[in-house]
């Protein structure tokens, strides 16, 4: 097994090929950036995946188009805070259309070779002037040194930005595999809210780049909640360039695809899980475990329940042991549970055994709420297979934070 390594700095620029940049433009107050414009200097193969509310932002529904149509000659991806576009109507998409325009009229290419994405108030339109100037200075500012200032320009509540850049060799070549997201509320699986995108120098079939995404995404994105809520605007791209000239990856029994695939979802999970960490008004990380389920499936259905139950989060932030909602939480999850089999643990404690209170020491178990990260583990008692999600507390902060999110 060949060992990943982390990049040191890394970014989305970490990668051979591809140049980027985070402007001011004017739709965040301030000077702050919002706009970012991520360019690779070759087509790439591409793949992407989108959130499955009905109510869909016109971001979102451009990109649909161009993964239909020209997934294999992407070539840019231009993303704005401050502003979703969402429930925009038709002149939404229109402004979409018209930002993929802009930045495919400078770097000599067609508007379906160019992703949007945006992030911000549902329900505003754009100030297109902005956008054009922002796109303007966006162009002139691409750079291989760009990538941190793209990933603090896409932020909106996020307090950091959130990159990760990974290299291994693949049949004798270099390859890097590099992201940023952002994210902060309205974090829910199927899609969690947020956008990322994700870019390598890997030679890959766009099939495969698509089935690779699916399974990374599953294992990654899929699996945080920081609120419950699902947003308009998720997407998750990941764009390979086939730069680092290695033998190209046409299925899943192609030498180094595992390595690939492995790469891929180091990134997204380390990206994940840094949203879940920059929650908003977030104070402690906390991953759920269940175990002991008959299925994969409901392993995961229990584990939501619990990262979802705001009685389980609140009573974290108040480092307060309260085992019960958390066995309550599994017990409403639709689930198949027999309450005497449960086990239940937080961190190394053992509080609950076969239904029954066990070792409820308090002092053990404030020290270990009082920790930034702390893991819930469920045994159900009823097979093997197991599933884990990771989540945040609930805090004052998080509803100051979106009480006023407009204002």
């Amino acid at each position: 097994m060949t060992p990943w390594s982390t990049v040191e700095g890394g970014c989305i620029t970490s990668v051979r090929g591809f140049q980027a940049a985070g402007v001011h433009c004017g739709l965040k107050a301030g000077s702050e950036l919002d706009l970012a414009l991520v360019v690779s200097e070759v087509p790439c193969r591409t793949a992407a995946v989108f959130t499955t509310n009905r109510v869909q932002a016109a971001p979102v529904l451009w990109d649909k188009e161009v993964i239909t149509i020209s997934p294999e000659v992407v070539r840019a991806v231009v993303i704005n805070a401050g502003c979703a576009n969402a429930c925009t109507g038709q002149q939404g998409l229109r402004d979409a259309r018209e930002m993929a325009r802009q930045v495919a009229l400078a770097i000599r290419t067609g508007p379906h070779a160019v992703l949007v994405m945006s992030t911000g108030v549902i329900g505003e339109r754009l100030d297109m002037e902005k956008i054009r100037a922002g796109i303007s200075a966006a162009i002139q500012g691409l750079s291989t040194e760009g990538g941190h200032e793209a990933a603090r320009a896409i932020m909106t509540t996020d307090t950091r930005p959130k990159e990760v850049a990974v290299g291994v060799e693949i049949g004798g070549r270099q390859v890097v595999i590099a992201g940023m997201c952002k994210g902060a509320g309205m974090i829910h699986p199927q899609m969690a809210t947020l956008l990322g995108l994700i870019v390598t120098d890997v030679a890959i079939g766009q099939p495969l780049l698509e089935q690779a995404l699916r399974q990374t995404v599953e294992a990654s994105f899929h699996r945080i909640t920081v609120d419950g809520d699902m947003s308009t605007n998720d997407t998750v791209a990941v764009l390979a360039n086939g730069l680092a000239g290695n033998e190209e990856l046409k299925n899943e029994q192609s030498e180094g695809y595992a390595e690939f695939l492995r790469g891929l979802t180091l990134v997204a999970s380390e990206l994940a899980k840094g949203l879940v960490r920059d929650g908003e008004g977030a104070s402690k990380f906390i991953e759920v475990r269940v175990r002991g389920a008959r299925t994969e499936v409901e392993a995961k259905q229990a584990a939501v329940a619990v990262a979802t139950s705001n009685l389980v989060k609140t009573a974290i932030y108040g480092r307060d042991a309260n085992w019960g909602r958390v066995i309550c939480a599994v017990g409403y999850s639709g689930v198949e549970v027999d309450p005497d089999r449960l086990s239940l643990w937080f961190g190394d404690l053992h509080l609950v055994k076969d239904g029954q209170p066990y070792d409820v020491d308090e002092e053990r178990a404030l020290e270990i709420l009082s920790q930034d990260e702390i893991a819930i583990t469920v045994d159900l008692g009823q097979g093997q297979a197991e599933a884990t999600i990771w989540t945040c507390d609930l805090t004052h902060e998080y509803v100051t934070i979106n009480a006023h999110y407009r204002t």
